[in-house]
């Protein structure tokens, strides 16, 4: 293996310092590649960076980031050849007493063992859309790892993501970069503002920008207010707000650019959910991914305590039983609630009635202090008004907005055309996602077979726009109580309004006999409600003023 760091460098002594971030650039770039021998060469520039840090002194922050670069791809990179080499460079490095990186805790997610994804997520349709993700961006990051226990689903996401920051569009890339940390940074989702920090600096962003909202321009600094809004109370937004930005003079934004950046935010503010909702570890070579600590097998990952299915090995038979009553009941209800829609329908007004009952119950549903620590990060920087945050949609004694009629403003007839008539094709990108996962199934319900899970998962979206206000005229919410336990409602409301928030406890005590993958679908329905309601109150603002 130590051929691996000491071959081929040309009889050339030593390499320049600078050479090493440049090889590290170029290796990137060629590793981005379907054919074999460009991948083997970029490989090759690797080593040879590797070496030349490694004869000279003093070369260790350069060093540092190949490194990091060869353990992600050693673990990661969805072509064998990269995975294999990578994995050699790293051994010759040790082999020569230098430290190499190790992760901290096994696997993208610190909620789902890593043998759940690995297991589950290996068929030819995965396999394919994580290398379209590593081309495309030199990395299969750990949000497309474990979405990819929804093959379907990743695959029109990673489309609208792409869109949304690649494509030709109104806001300049940097912007795309800023505008996804700045939505991130409300919910202290310190992994997609390391993510695009990283993207903003490679697309030619200023460093000085990373100082803070103080030091970007005035026209970012005034997204500040409906990033905050969309974050924490959609509701809010009023034609007014839009009005502002749009208000001519030197930091105006155009109507095509806000729609962008609207988008932007309620997709990384749902991104932000789902991260922070299925406990996902950051990337390896993103700060506490890694430790250069030796690697000990007593470093037990705490992950090691869950089974395959979405609870944890208690080993107390009773409780096992009693979670597997909780499941059969839910199957008659779903079973009765069937037989009763057939037989008889709710009216209008108790309809109505039942929204409001479950719209006051939730206040009640809110995460408890349960002493499990929470990572804390100090993003305040990229954030203004911090205090600002989800406050319950209806409190008793005080003055709220009304209801939020969904026929009145809908996403079908009105959402979908005001995005594609001022944002081309992105329109018809979400309207895809949205069908996507609210159809998606596989008829199963933990080690149930052909079920119709169609109730169970309408439920869920309608209980999410609930807590953000919204209404349908034709849905018995009566169902909702009927379906979703406690502990789901609190799962469910803590990531949907204080991510941050959640914990592994929460996680855990919902279905506990479903699979884990029942649960990460339960996240991209949580993922893309979210978004459709704040989509739903910016878009009806926008509409307001244009009309």
């Amino acid at each position: 293996m130590e051929q691996e760091v000491g071959q081929g460098c040309g009889g050339a002594a030593l390499v320049p310092q600078v050479s090493a971030a440049c090889e590290l650039r170029k290796c990137a770039e060629q590793l981005q590649s379907r054919q074999r021998e460009s991948r083997a060469a970029a490989m090759d520039g690797a080593a040879r960076a590797v070496r030349g840090c490694l004869e000279q002194e003093g070369a260790q922050a350069e060093l540092q980031p190949l490194l990091l670069l060869l353990l992600r791809l050693s673990r990661s990179c969805p072509f064998a050849d990269i995975r294999d080499r990578s994995a050699g460079i790293l051994r010759a490095v040790q082999d020569q007493n230098v430290k190499i990186p190790h992760p901290i805790g096994q696997g993208p997610s610190s909620f789902i063992p890593v043998k759940e994804i690995l297991l589950e997520g290996q068929d030819d349709a995965e396999r394919q859309l994580f290398i379209e993700a590593f081309m495309s961006t030199g990395r299969v990051d750990n949000v497309t790892m474990v979405m990819g226990l929804h093959p379907r689903y990743l695959e029109s996401f990673w489309k609208t993501q792409y869109y949304l920051l690649q494509m030709d569009g109104p806001l300049p890339y940097h912007y795309r970069h800023y505008i996804a940390l700045m939505a991130a940074a409300r919910h202290q989702c310190s992994y997609l503002v390391g993510l695009h920090i990283s993207e903003f600096l490679q697309v030619g962003g200023s460093p000085e920008w990373l100082n803070g909202l103080n030091s970007v321009p005035q026209k970012l600094k005034n997204l500040g207010e409906i990033n905050k809004i969309l974050a924490h109370r959609p509701w809010l937004i009023t034609k007014e707000h839009i009005e502002e930005l749009l208000r001519a003079g030197e930091s105006s934004w155009s109507l095509a650019e806000l729609i962008h950046a609207v988008v932007l935010l309620t997709h990384y503010h749902s991104l932000a959910s789902f991260v922070l909702g299925c406990g996902l570890r950051p990337d390896l070579d993103q700060d506490g991914g890694f430790t250069f600590r030796p690697h000990s097998p007593r470093n037990c990952d705490s992950d090691s305590s869950c089974n395959s299915s979405g609870s944890e090995d208690t080993g107390n038979a009773s409780t096992s039983r009693e979670d597997l009553r909780e499941l059969e009941v839910l199957m008659e209800k779903m079973k009765l609630l069937q037989e009763g829609r057939q037989n008889e329908e709710a009216s209008q007004e108790e309809k109505a009635s039942r929204f409001e009952n479950e719209k006051r119950e939730s206040l009640l549903v809110a995460p408890t202090d349960d002493n499990e620590l929470l990572s804390s990060t100090n993003l305040s920087c990229f954030v203004e008004d911090a205090d600002f945050g989800y406050k319950d949609f209806s409190r008793r004694g005080e003055q709220t907005p009304p209801t939020f009629r969904a026929q009145d403003y809908t996403w079908e007839d009105h959402g979908y055309s005001l995005i594609n008539r001022l944002y081309p094709e992105v329109g018809q990108l979400l309207d895809e996602k949205f069908q996507v996962v609210y159809n998606l199934t596989y008829n199963t319900m933990a080690m149930h077979c052909d079920v119709d899970t169609s109730m169970l998962r309408r439920a869920i979206w309608n209980y999410i726009h609930c807590v953000f206000g919204i209404r349908y005229d034709d849905y018995d919410y009566g169902e909702v109580n009927q379906l979703l336990e406690r502990s789901l409602k609190i799962y469910i409301k803590t990531v949907a309004c204080y991510p941050e928030k959640t914990t592994k406890r929460m996680y855990v005590c919902f279905w506990r006999h479903f699979r884990h993958s029942e649960k990460v679908h339960v996240n991209l329905l949580l993922l893309e409600a979210r978004m459709q309601a704040a989509l739903l109150y910016a878009l009806r603002a926008i509409t307001r003023y244009m009309t």
